[in-house]
């Protein structure tokens, strides 16, 4: 069974993006043009807005209008997106909007003054409405009007997705179009990542609900412009301190018309903005400008091994033999929970670890004693598998002196009759002499403590061995 989620990203070390000009953060801000494409039953919709406003606690009222909601919103086309307007293009600062197809084609002027300025007009989908319970070809359909609106509305197709309102289905929509240079309809991460549907691949520009002027509509959230200064000051700050250490990030502010365009919250933008120029090495950028960057520097990787999606013979195949001449561990692994977290050698090889582990105390006996003995029998008739013959010879164990191969002869009879099984030990970066030394040390220990440490050898050598596969 496929995981779909992706827990580990980057993981501890992302990459790192070569910000232009040697910026260790990437700032972005974008403005939400919802108001006129929110529901309302003079738009087709069943029930007015409820979300994202100064009505506390406000209700989707069915078959009605709400006419305080509505003026919520009119706000925000009429006034809070001339003052937001002012202040970022007097700042001369880049902005991508996202811009839904409905409002834009009731706001003529505000389009008009986002094209004057520059700004990038993304697609924030058809309506400003939840996608959660449409099907896939109801959404679909939708995606396809929005392009077709916009391209109309703005003069070019959208080159950036943000539906916000998502589905399941969206992201995929999004790569199974094919013709966006990126999607934001993710808030998994501080750098772009690829997303892969189908044989394609998507650029993933994150966005964020966090640094994001909404959270003074919510309950936990910013109850006065100072909280939402200090708050997106701190992010800042963090994000560029970790980016002058050597890994930078993008840092994305989020704005609605309505809400951060009221007097109060304004002044609070303004300082910020004042705050974040005042700091080296910033780069303030639309979000094409930080897709653009992210695929010129770094394009999705083909031909990599990605063992989650492979079917279940050809990861037997090719795992099987990690755990020496126990495929029933690959196997057992495979038809657990494989997702994007195992796709990497120590990823994969948690999940084979835990197979193993959970196996029953007769299963793990047998792993132990499918492993042939350190410079025996089956190495001198070279019937090895091809990992143990590398790992012996890496080890030297194959030029032996005479008497160093009796020692090791004697030693393996002595421990296989001791414990059952054979003397195990990861032997990457040992030699013969280390081998020996440790070969001596440990037939002196009880049964249960040499057990538990075989089992751990083991492992060690199924990771070793993963991570020459994913090297190759």
């Amino acid at each position: 069974m496929r995981y779909p989620r992706d827990l580990h990203g980057y993981g501890e070390t992302p990459p790192h993006p070569q910000w232009p000009g040697g910026a260790v953060i990437a700032v972005q801000f974008v403005v939400n043009y919802e108001e006129g494409g929110e529901n309302c039953v003079l738009h087709g919709d069943a029930a007015s807005e409820a979300f994202l406003s100064e009505i506390p606690g406000a209700q989707p009222w069915p078959g009605q209008r709400h006419w305080n909601m509505e003026s919520v919103y009119e706000y925000g086309a009429r006034a809070g997106f001339w003052r937001l307007h002012r202040l970022l293009t007097r700042e001369n600062v880049p902005v991508t909007v996202y811009g839904v197809a409905e409002a834009l084609r009731r706001s003529p002027a505000q389009v008009a003054a986002m094209q004057a300025a520059g700004w990038e007009i993304a697609s924030h989908g058809l309506k400003w409405i939840d996608y959660r319970d449409h099907g896939r070809n109801a959404e679909r359909a939708d995606m396809d009007e929005a392009i077709r609106l916009h391209a109309a509305i703005t003069g070019e197709r959208p080159a950036g997705w943000y539906t916000g309102r998502c589905s399941e289905n969206t992201v995929d929509l999004v790569t199974g179009e094919g013709g966006f240079a990126y999607v934001s309809d993710s808030y998994a991460d501080d750098l772009p990542y690829w997303h892969e549907h189908a044989g394609r691949h998507q650029l993933v520009v994150p966005y964020t609900l966090e640094t994001n002027d909404m959270r003074f509509s919510t309950i936990s959230g910013f109850a006065q412009g100072e909280d939402f200064y200090a708050y997106l000051r701190d992010a800042f700050d963090t994000l560029h301190a970790e980016g002058m250490e050597g890994s930078p990030k993008m840092l994305s502010i989020g704005l609605h018309c309505r809400l951060a365009g009221r007097p109060g919250r304004l002044a609070a933008l303004k300082r910020l903005i004042s705050y974040m120029k005042g700091r080296d090495r910033v780069w303030f950028a639309t979000r094409l400008d930080i897709a653009n960057h992210w695929r010129a520097n770094h394009p999705p990787v083909a031909g990599t091994l990605i063992p989650s999606r492979m079917e279940r013979a050809d990861f037997v195949s090719r795992f099987g033999g990690v755990f020496e001449h126990s495929p029933w561990i690959a196997e057992r692994a495979f038809d657990g929970e494989l997702g994007p977290a195992n796709d990497t050698a120590d990823g994969l090889h948690f999940a084979l670890k835990l197979a193993f582990r959970l196996a029953s105390d007769e299963e793990k006996l047998g792993v132990l004693q499918a492993h042939p003995d350190l410079a025996g029998k089956l190495a001198a008739a070279k019937r090895l598998t091809a990992e143990s013959t590398a790992e012996q010879a890496g080890a030297g164990l194959d030029a032996l002196s005479d008497s160093e191969r009796a020692r090791f002869t004697v030693l393996n009879d002595d421990y296989q009759s001791k414990f059952g099984f054979p003397f195990i030990i990861a032997v990457k970066g040992l030699d013969r002499h280390a081998i020996l030394a440790a070969f001596e040390r440990r037939i002196g220990n009880d049964r249960e403590t040499e057990v538990h440490t075989a089992a751990r050898e083991v492992e060690k050598i199924a990771l070793l061995r993963l991570r020459d596969l994913f090297s190759r």
